[in-house]
């Protein structure tokens, strides 16, 4: 069985860049990272693109090594190539899990994602999680998710999607 990121935590970020990561998101990195044995720390890989604003996307060793072989399928010189190099491959880097449950990430990191001393939020996304600044979740994904469900018809299952319907 494939572990997925599933579930919200708000965790505290220390001055030196340390957060506890959430005990079950812990196993997953630990399922997803090949080396990985009872008694060594679970590496990761941090996501810190441009393209990602306000937030930090972080995955398995497993999964990014399949986004960066799909990167990597690309045609050499392709423009979709280069950019995705740049934003996935070039802005990311392999920390791992301390033995506290805690990882690092250097302050050029934080600081592009807006993360500093406080409360950060931990959001499973399936095949990866996001680290956001808890303030600014709330106040940019959580206003657009009550937005998108404000628009739909009264009852309305978000499932119906995933089968194809439109959710009107």
């Amino acid at each position: 069985m494939v572990r997925r990121f599933r579930g919200e935590y708000v965790q505290k970020l220390d001055g030196k860049g340390r957060m506890s990561v959430p005990a079950e998101f812990r196993r997953v990195l630990e399922s997803g990272d090949p080396d990985w044995t009872e008694g060594l720390a679970p590496r990761l890989i941090v996501v810190y693109g441009d393209h990602l604003k306000n937030s930090l996307h972080i995955y398995t060793m497993t999964e990014f090594a399949e986004i960066e072989a799909q990167i990597l399928a690309l045609p050499r010189g392709s423009e979709n190539r280069r950019h995705l190099s740049r934003l996935i491959l070039g802005q990311s880097l392999m920390t791992e899990v301390d033995k506290d449950g805690r990882v690092v990430v250097p302050i050029r990191q934080r600081q592009k994602a807006g993360l500093d001393e406080g409360e950060v939020y931990f959001i499973g996304s399936g095949d990866h999680f996001e680290i956001w600044k808890a303030e600014t979740f709330a106040a940019t994904e959580g206003d657009a998710t009550a937005a998108w469900l404000d628009g739909r018809a009264e009852g309305f299952d978000p499932l119906i999607l995933l089968d194809g319907g439109t959710g009107g």
